[in-house]
């Protein structure tokens, strides 16, 4: 269950990330609320998770999720430039969460 809770937490990573760009500095109200509201259920879904899971496994984890994922939302959403430079470094911090979970014994 602790790993389920932190890939959500991850997700939501993504999402507040996404809508603090879109808050464009925190002038429109909607995303702005977003971001703060995603970031909270984020932060506080990754705390739940650490009661079972290894500080360095979880954070690892967390952050990794948010960096892929803001990475293909800026792809496919947002425009950004695609090079096979940053697709490897995708893939990099993919293999090393996978490699996180492996050697994890919760």
């Amino acid at each position: 269950m602790a790993w389920i809770v932190l890939v959500v937490a991850g997700l939501l990573e993504v999402v507040w990330a996404f809508s603090m760009k879109q808050s464009e500095g925190f002038t429109r109200l909607a995303p702005s609320l977003v971001t703060l509201v995603a970031m909270a259920a984020s932060f506080l879904l990754l705390v739940w998770s650490m009661r079972v899971l290894p500080l360095g496994t979880a954070y690892t984890v967390w952050t990794g999720i948010g960096a892929v994922g803001a990475f293909v939302v800026g792809i496919v959403w947002l425009g950004e430039g695609v090079s096979a430079l940053r697709i490897m470094a995708a893939f990099l911090i993919v293999g090393g969460l996978v490699l996180m979970k492996l050697s994890s014994s919760a």
